[in-house]
């Protein structure tokens, strides 16, 4: 139903749209990007991205039946010694596709990245407290609570709390065959 393909200067203009509020942009793209998104912090995002020695791989989210752009993820921080990555940047961005299944699809794919590709032991993330169907979506391709991370970003007046949250390989790969026998 989707594939990953590398972000390009193409998406560009698709993904700013998507990130429409100060607010929004926070919650995807944490401190590193200050509103309004624009195409020279995007530049900056993927200029030592998506090569063989990088430690960031940036995907555009493809839908496969209509080859359209629908979303974006990255596998960041990856550390090759230690085995060990971050996902983030997280976004169904086509509004007619959530509710379909379609994140937890990404968070699949990326995993296939991290775990069958990269050979990775250990993948985290960080989400906020309040964004309850990531939550789920998370919980659902395997990722375990580690701990809560309290008012840790502000937006205007108001603390945001943030979830750490991580998957193992032997988790993955437990959740791989469970997917495979459906």
């Amino acid at each position: 139903m989707i594939k990953l393909k590398y972000f390009e200067r193409s998406n560009f203009n698709q993904l700013m749209e998507w990130i429409d509020s100060p607010e929004f942009l926070l919650q995807w793209g944490g401190p590193s990007f200050i509103s309004p998104l624009n195409e020279q912090q995007l530049e900056n995002y993927i200029q030592n991205a998506n090569n063989d020695n990088s430690d960031t791989l940036i995907y555009s989210v493809i839908h496969k039946e209509t080859e359209k752009v629908i979303g974006h993820i990255s596998l960041g921080k990856i550390d090759r010694k230690n085995k060990s990555a971050r996902v983030g940047k997280v976004l169904v961005g086509d509004k007619k596709v959530r509710g379909q299944g379609i994140g937890q699809l990404l968070m699949q794919e990326i995993l296939k990245v991290a775990f069958d590709e990269l050979k990775l032991h250990r993948v985290s993330l960080g989400v906020f407290d309040f964004n309850k169907s990531a939550i789920a979506c998370y919980e659902k391709v395997g990722f375990i609570k580690e701990g809560l991370l309290r008012d840790s970003r502000k937006s205007g007046h108001d603390y945001w709390s943030l979830w750490e949250m991580s998957i193992l390989e032997n988790e993955w790969f437990n959740k791989a065959l469970d997917y495979a026998n459906e």
